[in-house]
């Protein structure tokens, strides 16, 4: 039976390492060893717990939360294209190039994965007071698109 690291495992359980980390040192999930001391979850102790939760409605909660962002606090917002992206454990690093300036921002690692940020890609800066958001727009509706080409 295939053993999962605990980040595969979490990934796979759709919760944060940190969580899945704190319920094995709660003893509330089952691991082995490796040699090194590292945990690895068996495939059945990951279909003993997905199968504890009612599937059906808790997939929907989590699935409904992404969307399209219709409005936002933050006013100040600088859109750019990812430059460089670095991940180094629960954080990351973005790098925005916004003309022929470059913005850096430090992120989870977890947002990283949650925006599917790569190099390359367009996003937003939003600044509100000290923070900084990196965010990524939806294409525009063709209504939007025809005024974008009239310009």
């Amino acid at each position: 039976m295939a053993q999962l690291t605990v980040r595969a495992a979490a990934s796979r359980l759709g919760v944060g390492y940190s969580t899945l980390k704190q319920w094995i040192y709660q003893g509330r999930v089952r691991t082995t060893h490796t040699a090194g001391g590292h945990h690895r979850i068996p495939e059945a102790e990951i279909e003993r717990l997905t199968t504890r939760k009612a599937p059906a409605a808790q997939a929907a909660v989590r699935t409904s939360t992404k969307g399209l962002i219709v409005a936002l606090s933050g006013r100040n917002r600088l859109h750019g294209f990812v430059d460089e992206v670095r991940i180094d454990g629960l954080l990351g690093q973005i790098r925005l190039r916004i003309g022929d300036q470059t913005l850096t921002a430090v992120i989870t690692a977890d947002a990283i994965a949650e925006l599917k940020l790569r190099r390359g890609d367009d996003a937003v800066a939003i600044i509100k007071s000290t923070e900084v958001m990196i965010a990524r727009e939806a294409e525009l509706t063709s209504r939007a698109s025809t005024r974008k080409r009239r310009k």
